[in-house]
């Protein structure tokens, strides 16, 4: 008996009462029933994915529960493997959810959208119809958007994440339905079987639409460049446990739309989708990178970070559909299984990653690294987890993000083998992208650590901060230990991850082995032992330790004390911030970030020749939110208000609007027929 349908009818029930709860309890009782509930949901949606990894599949149709068209309802590995980590990642946001909404976040609406945001997250990979998936998908757009603004009153950038995230994925929502509409309209049928069926029928230029506009709004989703601007905006403004489920849970997605549309239902296509998506996926890592290494807001810093291993996954995507393409099914199967192993290890160091951060606001009430430091002697389970997160995001072992990084490269590097001028262009660019996303990661993971964390403290806030709550750190060791599992024995996952791949499609069977203590490649030769590389690297570490204790036991001279030059001690003033320590990259990157500056003068009552004062801002926009979209709202904004004389209140003027609409209609119909 499947596993998957009790464990999905669970997690249906779990939201349900859990959104009673969030309507229904008494404040002081809300959280914990609320964070229990989304947690059941969670755990469900985990065991229905392994399940589906497992190799059990399951389909179920209910054409009384929707009008018209029914709901639909499958999973698969693929869809299983998307649906078992935004289980795991809801149980830890959950539990760290208790602690954290306790303080100011305890209101009636949000704790009621939590368990259903939470189910949409679970239920949107086993959508099987056009129209149950965009019913899913919306309701996970709509849960998310109220959760963003949760805290609106209290800041007004609140408000202004709202409306961009509002727009950006309506927008997206928008492209996604023209691209399944059309599919659906051409198929004869709108269930994902027949539209599978159907694809090979389909005109050329029919296929290409249906891919692009759905690499469009998947790809907003995703966070993928150039539209990408609602998730610096909307991460940070969210409460730290909602900006995990949607930075280690949500995105994912996108790339689920983009393997499902791509892969499994269109069948694949020809190299151009795959140099199209590796394209992106190379500009969205280094942008989000270079944004992240000059950030000074960390969760901002976390928000461009996922920008970038989302362009990792998209690499990995487009290298498989053009290996495929190119009729080269061992490297195009390396290439998505590396991707969706990405998806896996970044969902863990990312959701531990968010959870330190909402610990570090909660405890100073500032994301500004510039006004952190000196956390690690006053929060130090806190700096041990955000520690152990940012060496998983580091393409460095023993960090679970290595493993991922690596398979890419593999995938990549045998892929140069193939033969055509896109291969020989496109591949060393992309590898290129990704060391210098690597680099470009230990710069920006440094200057998170060792200034909000290792510095001398820079505010009152950061003097006095005290260690989270017990839930907190509950909800944090859980992706901390799903981080240090991931990176010592991925192994475990090989046989999953096979079934995924072969269930998007891809022709090659297996393309990972484990079962050991390592990771083979099967179709390729490679392969790696992480747990070997761990030992040794400790052995190495302790082997040092050992040496500078030795070293420490001679004697010293320390009767006198050392001649300061004058200058005493130094003080929080004299070490470097966040701004200063990326100053020498944001020089490097002038022309790609330009960063605005501001010189404020004010010179004293009595005599515009004397200054009183004498203020120096610099900062760092998104560049392509400034020259691409700003300009746009402008020229929305203007034609608006020119507008404004057309709606001047008189019924006959809106009639007359009415009937020459209505013509305008007539005359496309009769001209397009």
């Amino acid at each position: 008996m499947s596993a998957i349908a009790p464990a999905l009818a669970a997690a249906s029930a779990l939201a349900t009462g859990g959104a009673a709860c969030g309507l229904v309890l008494p404040e002081r009782a809300r959280p914990a029933a609320v964070g229990a509930c989304t947690a059941g949901v969670g755990a469900a949606g985990l065991v229905a994915g392994v399940a589906a990894l497992g190799g059990q599949r399951w389909a179920a149709s209910f054409p009384d529960l929707l009008p018209l068209a029914g709901m639909h309802l499958a999973m698969d590995a693929l869809s299983g493997l998307f649906v078992a980590v935004s289980g795991g990642v809801i149980v830890a946001a959950a539990v760290y959810g208790i602690g954290y909404t306790r303080h100011g976040l305890t209101g009636r609406g949000v704790q009621a959208v939590l368990p259903l945001f939470a189910w949409t997250l679970v239920m949107v990979p086993a959508g099987a119809a056009v129209s149950t998936f965009l019913l899913l998908w919306e309701l996970m757009a709509a849960a998310s958007l109220l959760l963003v603004v949760a805290e609106h009153r209290r800041r007004a950038s609140v408000r202004e994440a709202g409306v961009w995230y509002a727009v950006m994925t309506h927008l997206g929502l928008v492209a996604l339905l023209i691209a399944l509409v059309l599919f659906a309209a051409r198929a004869g049928g709108e269930t994902f079987p027949v539209l599978r069926s159907s694809a090979d029928g389909l005109s050329p230029s029919v296929r290409g639409t249906v891919f692009v506009l759905s690499l469009v709004a998947f790809g907003s989703k995703a966070g993928m460049v150039p539209l990408h601007a609602w998730l610096p905006r909307a991460h940070p403004e969210a409460p730290s446990h909602v900006s995990a489920l949607m930075s280690a849970a949500m995105v994912n997605l996108g790339a689920y739309g983009v393997i499902r549309v791509g892969f499994d239902l269109l069948g694949g296509g020809p190299r151009w989708w795959g140099v199209l998506t590796l394209a992106l996926g190379a500009v969205t890592v280094v942008y989000g990178i270079v944004q992240a290494a000059v950030a000074t807001d960390l969760k901002r810093l976390l928000a461009y970070s996922t920008s970038e291993n989302l362009g990792l996954v998209l690499i990995g995507v487009g290298a498989a559909l053009l290996f495929e393409a190119g009729g080269n099914p061992a490297p195009a199967a390396l290439g998505l299984a590396a991707a969706l192993l990405h998806v896996v290890n970044h969902a863990a160091f990312k959701a531990l990653l968010f959870g330190a951060a909402g610990s570090v606001l909660h405890a100073t009430g500032t994301r500004d690294l510039d006004a952190l430091g000196g956390l690690r002697p006053r929060m130090p389970y806190t700096t041990a987890l955000f520690a152990l997160g940012a060496l998983g995001a580091l393409a460095l072992p023993p960090g679970n993000g290595f493993i991922s990084e690596w398979l890419l490269l593999q995938s990549l590097i045998h892929g140069l083998a193939v033969p055509g001028a896109a291969t020989a262009v496109v591949l060393p660019v992309a590898i290129a992208a990704i060391a210098l996303a690597a680099g470009l990661a230990a710069a920006a993971f440094v200057k998170a650590l060792g200034v909000g964390f290792f510095a001398r403290p820079r505010s009152v806030a950061a003097e006095r901060a005290v260690e989270s709550p017990r839930p907190m750190l509950a909800g944090m060791g859980l992706c901390a230990a799903a981080c240090v599992g991931l990176a010592l024995l991925p192994g475990a996952l090989a046989d999953g991850l096979d079934r995924a791949v072969e269930a998007s499609g891809v022709q090659v069977s297996r393309p990972l082995g484990g079962g050991e203590l390592q990771l083979r490649l099967t179709q390729l030769s490679g392969r790696l032992a992480p747990l070997w590389i761990a030992a040794a690297l400790v052995a190495a570490g302790a082997v040092v330790l050992l040496l500078v204790r030795a070293a420490a036991r001679a004697p010293r001279r320390v009767d006198a004390p050392l001649w300061d030059c004058g200058a005493g001690a130094p003080t929080a003033r004299m070490e470097y911030t966040a701004t200063s320590f990326a100053e020498p990259l944001q020089r490097v990157f002038d022309d790609v970030l330009a960063p605005e500056q501001d010189v404020e003068v004010t010179p004293v009552r009595e005599s515009a020749y004397l200054v009183e004062r004498v203020r120096y801002q610099r900062k760092v926009p998104d560049r392509i939110e400034h020259r691409l979209y700003l300009p746009v709202l402008h020229l929305l904004a203007r034609a608006g208000r020119a507008a404004r004389g057309l709606a001047d209140g008189s019924v006959h003027r809106y009639l007359g609007y009415g009937f020459a609409t209505l013509v305008a209609l007539l005359l496309v119909l009769a001209v397009a027929r």
